[in-house]
């Protein structure tokens, strides 16, 4: 059997933490929260639900993803696979055995759970976070060749070629360097379609023309980065 491990960043999420947690699937050896300088109950809720939780008080989802990894790599026994999923219950923690089984099964690297059109709930990602998908997608479709249709942050990977990946990005870089370092060592990549839903509460990115801006400007300078080496 695979150990799996899960890294949920969470930023004030104490009326969805517990709810992701709970329906997260038991083949999932250990559910690991990252509060990220969160001022609510999200991290005496995460831990009621049964996850480990760390703290992270540098603000960035980078930040919170690193933070996890550095708590792994402390552990005797390493993981086979890796997941990352959001805390905010946008995501269908249920999906995560699609989301692992093509690595399981098929060997391969890394997987994106995309979030197809006909699987979201209206209203689910905003125009902004379409476009800017859209646009990413297209432009490392146009340099690397690549088959990525979505940004999704519901993710597994092996986590050798994780660590092998050396990532580095503190902010919203996180998931377009993965998806770029994947594709510059060839890591065997797909996608499988996943539920994308309401979150609960506003989101820390999305939900302001600040966090707007900044991962569209983020996004596109890793993208602008990898093209031109």
């Amino acid at each position: 059997m695979a150990i799996i491990k899960v890294i949920i960043p969470a930023y004030n999420e104490a009326n969805s933490i517990g709810l992701v947690i709970q329906d997260i699937p038991k083949i999932v050896d250990e559910v690991i929260v990252v509060s990220n300088g969160s001022t609510d109950a999200t991290e005496t809720n995460a831990k009621t639900a049964g996850a480990t939780v760390l703290t992270e008080m540098n603000k960035g989802y980078g930040y919170a993803c690193l933070k996890g990894m550095e708590y792994i790599a402390r552990q005797t026994l390493k993981p086979d696979i890796v997941v990352f999923l959001d805390g905010d219950y946008s995501d269908y923690p249920e999906e995560l055995n699609k989301i692992v089984n093509p690595i399981i099964k098929e060997n391969k690297d890394l997987i994106i759970g995309a979030r197809v059109k006909h699987l979201r709930e209206k209203g689910s990602m905003t125009m902004p976070q379409i476009f800017g998908n859209w646009l990413a997608t297209t432009l490392m479709r146009f340099f690397f060749n690549a088959k990525f249709t979505d940004l999704g942050p519901f993710r597994a990977i092996k986590y050798e070629k994780l660590l092998a990946l050396n990532m580095q990005d503190k902010t919203y870089g996180w998931t377009v360097e993965m998806q770029l370092k994947a594709l510059r060592k060839n890591l065997l990549y797909s996608e499988v379609p996943v539920h994308y839903r309401n979150r609960i509460g506003v989101s820390k990115v999305s939900g302001t023309v600040k966090g707007a801006i900044f991962a569209g400007i983020k996004i596109l300078g890793w993208i602008f980065k990898y093209s031109i080496k």
